[in-house]
């Protein structure tokens, strides 16, 4: 198949921006909704030769995507390319039975929702807006409108966070019966409010985080759930009614080293051995594009080395061997042997694996692996 064949939307609109959040986004501004839209579509038009003719996803992130005007909502959607997987993120308190019908009639057929906790408190640390009701509110609707693929996203880490609010917060979210969970820790981001108010904290806990990740898989996959990934999670086929693949394959993708093409203000591309960013600025942006032309990007040429060393990082977050062809030079050979003996990795004929205990300790394993 020819040309990317993950297609990434950003969509940043908030209402309101949360202490711990480092993406490109936008507070308010309902009256360029519209005016947005059409600068999305019209990059889309000018890169369309990069996309496959019928990509495999399409992944609809923010900001906010169901805070977007339904009057733009609704077109964006009918004229993005089909896809197999369409996943749009929601905030809980932005599903409304109107907006669950308009992305059903729209061919979205998985719906990511950002629970974070069920803790009111810990919500109120978060500076997150949507209740715990809004969250069981939120899946009943969706499910309701006939999108039977539903991620939950959690948060653990938060400052003030016990175990058993851990423990709560899983068990809540295993009652909704997601199709997939995606669960990470809290991360200091640098110039972040949440970092300057809490940033010493995070450093303290750091090291019992381990003994929250654990708990973490432990009890999602003595639910069923196979730990397909760092930090997700998904139904295994036998235990789904229509015995599908639930992972994430719009994600997928991205750890798998696939080339995909990224829309809006600062939305990111890879393609080939060449990646460009957007530039973050939303008047720069529209302004390009209105104007026909392609809006401000920063490019890098890949270099084969930092596209192996990439793989390798990302493909061991998978619970699948990673096929080492054409990438051992990447790998510390001394390290490897050192880490096979250890018990932290499996290194089989031609592919590479971590171990159980070896995902538990993730980055710090790859890392010691890169030459």
């Amino acid at each position: 198949m020819n040309g990317a064949r993950h297609l990434y939307v950003h969509l940043p609109f908030c209402s309101a921006r949360c202490g711990y959040c480092d993406f490109v986004t936008v507070v308010g501004r309902p009256g360029e909704h519209g005016r947005y839209v059409e600068a999305l579509l019209t990059e889309l038009e000018l890169e369309r030769s990069l996309l496959a003719r019928r990509p495999e996803t399409v992944y609809l992130g923010g900001g906010t995507p169901t805070l977007t005007d339904a009057r733009a909502l609704e077109p964006l959607l009918a004229a993005l390319p089909e896809a197999g997987e369409v996943t749009v993120e929601a905030n809980p308190e932005t599903v409304t039975p109107a907006l669950a019908r308009l992305l059903s009639r729209n061919s979205v057929n998985r719906v990511s929702i950002g629970a974070q906790t069920f803790d009111m408190h810990l919500l109120d640390v978060l500076e997150r807006r949507a209740q715990p009701d809004d969250v069981r509110r939120a899946v009943h609707v969706v499910r309701d409108a006939g999108i039977d693929n539903i991620s939950l996203d959690l948060i653990y880490g938060i400052p003030g966070q016990r175990p058993s609010d851990l423990a709560r917060d899983l068990a809540e979210a295993l009652a909704l019966e997601p199709e997939h969970v995606s669960a990470y820790e809290l991360e200091a981001k640098p110039g972040t409010r949440f970092t300057h108010a809490h940033g010493a904290e995070l450093e303290r806990q750091a090291e019992s985080m381990e003994t929250y990740f654990e708990r973490v898989v432990e009890t999602l996959t003595a639910a069923g759930y196979r730990w397909y990934e760092t930090a997700n999670f998904c139904r295994k086929p036998s235990e789904d009614r229509a015995g599908r693949d639930l992972r994430a394959k719009h994600n997928l993708g991205y750890w798998l080293g696939r080339d995909y093409l990224g829309l809006g203000v600062g939305a990111v591309s890879t393609i080939e051995n060449r990646r460009w960013r957007n530039a973050p600025s939303l008047a720069r942006y529209m302004g390009a594009l209105e104007a026909r032309e392609r809006p401000p990007r920063e490019h890098e040429e890949l270099e084969p080395r930092v596209r192996e060393t990439e793989r390798v990082m990302l493909g061991l977050r998978l619970d699948e061997p990673l096929a080492l062809a054409g990438m051992e030079g990447s790998l510390d050979v001394r390290e490897l042997e050192g880490l096979a003996a250890r018990g932290l990795v499996v290194h089989g004929e031609g592919s590479l694996a971590l171990t159980q205990r070896g995902r538990f300790l993730g980055g710090g394993v790859t890392a010691r692996l890169l030459a």
